[in-house]
């Protein structure tokens, strides 16, 4: 019954905080709206629409531009499975999931922009090219750079999913690459378009730090920079609400949509390979589908490569040395920590007491005890449906009545980029948790091993590599959020990505390329942490199954 207690309390007590901190934003925006009526109103008017108009627009335009280079690209990939380096090359790809969005966005301008290699290569050579990088343009080549790798490999192991008799059989009935495509590989696609669209259209629509960088002004603004400029500049507290009241809305009617059309496969980010290829290319599609795979490397490898050397040219000893640097450091390690720590706690507590409830007889009304179990299993979501932006406006209102809301900056960051990472590490935690759970619930009854012996002896070793995964991978999205800070921040309180922006809008680009390179350096050692844990848990669990 202490069990019991304990577990129920505690998966209670992490599911009121999460529908504080997103109910909390949300009463503040309401009470606002009321307490101005008129002014609210009048925000609803020709550039709040323009606004959302240009939301939809770039978002809609991301996700056919992603899509369709990526199509090629994971066709390619599928065709030619037995290619050296391919493994390599797919974890290359996932680069782009790893890079904060600021140093993505530094390194596209490096390469494309009014004084990128580019630019500086065309006027070396006699023909001068100045691209032109902000604005819609800039927002859709960055959003292709990080979508495009996304939908490469979720269409790919749709390719992958189809069985191998197909192949064996269209290579008996002589079928051409056209019919393959038409009669095979489309209908797998087809079936998961939808949720991959989905999913980038979502991506887009909530994109912050790339707009706020590359927007380039009022025509090319979207909601998430909207509401972020109302509060910080304007400070006109009827069009934030109005701003968030719309965004609230787009993002529940995409998710709606969502649930509707269906999500990509789980399979998503795996490596599989084909494991025999019955189809024989000619060498003029092996060259073809050769040159649309280093297309697609070189259009990913520029802007790293642009960042990476544009770090090394600066003077990076200088900057470690600031004080302001090595301050900026510290505070984003030490909020990635916290956050991961607030993320791995509330997100373990409510996969525990999911479990529970839906496994053990408890007393409680079925009915009430279903309804629990789902509001425990949908509450990690709840950053899903109300975007971070959104939460921390909310809060931004309602704390600026009480106090000087800078100064809990770091509690916000914590609170909102913690339950921002929760939705990743329930999905790490939870399939580990249940199983180990459906394997010993019994015998630890008939033992009478419970509650400490139990976690340290039972539950333990299983949930310990994800548990690890998870926090590293927490750590790794705090470290590089801009959202939040970019609301709470000031010069008490910065970590690297704020240091970086205010370097970006000062024109100091040496410095700010150099700051891009040791946050990317910092994130990716963590991804690097994350995938090689991952590996260690992939293999520890197939050894638990070839052993049982």
């Amino acid at each position: 019954m202490q069990i019991s207690r304990f577990k129920t309390t505690s998966g209670f007590v992490a599911l009121m905080l999460l529908l504080v901190l997103t109910g909390g934003a949300l009463l503040s925006l309401g009470i606002q709206g009321l307490q101005s009526d008129s002014d609210a109103l009048a925000a609803f008017d020709s550039y709040l629409w323009n606004i959302t108009r240009f939301t939809l627009l770039q978002a809609l335009l991301s996700v056919l531009l992603s899509v369709l280079f990526a199509l090629p690209v994971a066709r390619a990939l599928q065709a030619n499975a037995s290619f050296r380096g391919r493994s390599l090359l797919l974890r290359f790809f996932a680069i782009p999931l790893t890079l904060p969005s600021l140093v993505a966005v530094f390194g596209i301008t490096s390469i494309y922009g009014r004084n990128g290699f580019i630019a500086q290569g065309s006027t070396a050579l006699g023909m001068p090219l100045i691209p032109d990088i902000y604005g819609l343009t800039g927002i859709l080549l960055a959003h292709v750079f990080f979508n495009m790798p996304l939908a490469v490999r979720l269409l790919l192991a749709s390719l992958e999913s189809i069985p191998q008799d197909y192949w064996k059989l269209s290579a008996q009935l002589g079928m051409g690459s056209f019919a393959r495509f038409r009669l095979i590989e489309w209908p797998v696609i087809a079936r998961n378009l939808s949720g991959i669209a989905g999913l980038i259209f979502m991506l887009c629509a909530s994109s912050f730090t790339i707009v706020l960088t590359l927007g380039g002004g009022p025509r090319a603004t979207t909601l998430e920079v909207a509401i972020y400029q109302a509060l910080h500049f304007d400070f006109d507290l009827a069009r934030a609400v109005a701003l968030t009241l719309t965004q609230l809305l787009l993002t529940i009617g995409v998710l709606c949509l969502l649930r509707l059309t269906g999500k990509p496969t789980e399979e998503g980010l795996s490596l599989t390979t084909v494991s025999r290829n019955y189809i024989r290319h000619s060498k003029a599609a092996r060259a073809l589908s050769g040159v649309i795979i280093a297309c697609a490397a070189l259009f990913l490898a520029l802007p790293v490569l642009g960042m990476v050397l544009s770090g090394l040219g600066s003077d990076l000893w200088r900057l470690i040395n600031e004080t302001v640097v090595q301050q900026a450091i510290i505070t984003s390690l030490l909020l990635a920590f916290g956050a991961a720590a607030v993320c791995v706690v509330l997100s373990l507590t409510l996969v525990a007491a999911r479990e529970y409830n839906a496994t053990q007889n408890l007393k409680a009304p079925r009915r009430l005890r279903s309804f629990f179990t789902a509001a425990l299993d949908s509450g990690s979501s709840l950053v899903l449906i109300i975007p971070p932006i959104v939460i921390g406006a909310g809060w931004f209102i309602l704390l600026r009545q009480f106090t000087d809301v800078f100064t809990l900056a770091p509690f916000m960051v914590i609170a909102v980029n913690g339950v921002m990472a929760m939705p990743f590490a329930v999905r790490l935690l939870r399939p580990a948790w249940d199983s180990a759970a459906a394997r010993n619930n019994r015998l630890c009854t008939a033992l009478g091993i419970s509650g400490l012996n139990r976690l340290r002896l039972i539950d333990w070793p299983v949930i310990r590599r994800p548990l690890v995964l998870s926090f590293i991978f927490a750590m790794a999205l705090s470290m590089g959020d801009l959202g939040t800070i970019a609301l709470f921040g000031s010069d008490a309180v910065q970590t690297l990505p704020y240091l970086l922006l205010q370097r970006m809008g000062s024109y100091r680009t040496s410095d700010a390329a150099g700051l891009a390179l040791i946050l990317a350096a910092i994130c990716f050692t963590l991804m690097l942490i994350t995938d090689k844990t991952g590996k260690q848990n992939k293999s520890t669990a197939s050894a638990g199954r070839n052993i049982a």
